[in-house]
């Protein structure tokens, strides 16, 4: 089988170690991580973010050796600053307008352009780069892997809170991130020259100087072979990364397997998609997807059932059955967000559900 190479990334936040508020100190610990991570490390808009990024993983133990390695160094760099890391999509009680923005070119285009909607996106999420044989093919399968992204989601979601409010939401951060010009589902591309027609208007009209200004939940990436997974809010445990990362590289090969025998699994539209990754963003795991195929409401459970059993005949073969069997383990302990959502219950107190996800953020490293 063709060598699917994943590469991952991760947004950390960087807290007070005393009032475990955000932090504007993510330059200390990026003039610290440079000379010994080099380009995997790497600053973000907001001062009080750190986005830390593995090396091209030829497999997924690979991958979970160099996330945790990752990790290992963010939480120790930050340590020598007096700083805590964080692995969550929000922060529970800081104020984004509190956060001091990174100095910058590229930054203050950004704000300039877009004002309080650049100034307010102060969110953390995964993103995972799994590599693809061609541009075509790339396309033709993130027209289908579209269908699996709520799927994912409901999984990853770890953004209950917002500004020291309960939002309702098991993933505020997509709301926030909503307010974004080109985010969201993808629309359906017939083939590469109309998608890159699309990105040629886009850079010839000024909405974007180049394609990686397109935010979408998958994406074609404009520089790399790859198709890149950004819906996923951060999440806590090194496992949980690990699990996601495993079943979106099963789901890459699956249908790269169906497209070499000129077979396919159906391709629905956006605004159907849309409407279960709403039901994700509110409910997460406990919500009802809609199985298309069915015409009926589901719990999730089912459905990523059904993922799994769509995966199973590549698992193997990937090496990354063990990975892959972790989601029981998640869909028994809950998503982040509602591990979050149950320290919140039992104590009342915003400032011991940030404690424990920095305990989270180590486990397992």
């Amino acid at each position: 089988m063709k060598k699917f190479t994943l590469g991952i990334e991760e947004e950390f936040q960087i807290l007070d170690s005393d009032t475990l508020t955000l932090r504007s100190h993510m330059s200390k610990i990026y003039e610290g991580g440079k000379v010994l991570l080099k380009e995997r490390i790497k600053e973000e808009m907001h001062q009080a973010v750190v986005e830390m990024g593995t090396n091209i993983c030829e497999n997924i133990q690979q991958a979970r050796d160099e996330v945790s390695y990752l990790r290992q160094q963010v939480i120790a760099l930050a340590g020598a600053e007096g700083l805590k890391v964080a692995a969550a999509g929000t922060h529970p009680f800081s104020h984004w307008s509190d956060q001091l923005i990174t100095p910058d070119p590229r930054y203050d285009a950004l704000i300039e352009e877009m004002k309080d909607v650049a100034r307010s996106n102060l969110i953390f999420g995964l993103h995972v780069h799994v590599g693809i044989p061609s541009r075509e093919e790339g396309l033709q399968i993130m027209n289908v892997a579209r269908y699996f992204l709520p799927h994912l989601y409901a999984l990853s979601t770890n953004s209950p809170f917002w500004e020291a409010r309960e939002t309702g939401f098991k993933s505020y951060r997509s709301k926030i991130f909503d307010k974004f010009p080109r985010t969201g589902i993808p629309p359906y591309f017939s083939s590469v020259a109309e998608y890159d027609k699309f990105v040629d208007i886009l850079v010839k009209t000024n909405c974007i100087d180049n394609g990686k200004k397109i935010w979408w939940d998958i994406r074609l990436h404009p520089f790399y072979p790859t198709v890149e997974f950004r819906i996923c809010d951060m999440v806590q445990t090194v496992d949980e990364v690990i699990c996601i990362a495993a079943i979106m590289q099963c789901i890459i090969a699956k249908l790269h397997r169906l497209h070499q025998k000129n077979q396919s699994f159906r391709s629905y539209r956006r605004v159907l998609i849309n409407e279960n990754k709403w039901r994700a963003a509110r409910w997460g795991m406990e919500a009802k997807l809609i199985d298309f195929g069915k015409e009926e409401e589901v719990p999730f459970e089912v459905l990523i059932q059904e993922l799994l059993e769509f995966i199973d005949d590549v698992v193997d073969e990937l090496e990354c059955r063990k990975e892959v069997n972790f989601v029981y383990q998640m869909l028994e302990q809950g998503s982040g967000a509602d591990r979050q959502l149950k320290v919140f219950n039992e104590t009342n107190d915003l400032k011991e559900v940030i404690k424990y996800v920095v305990d989270q953020t180590s486990l397992g490293i």
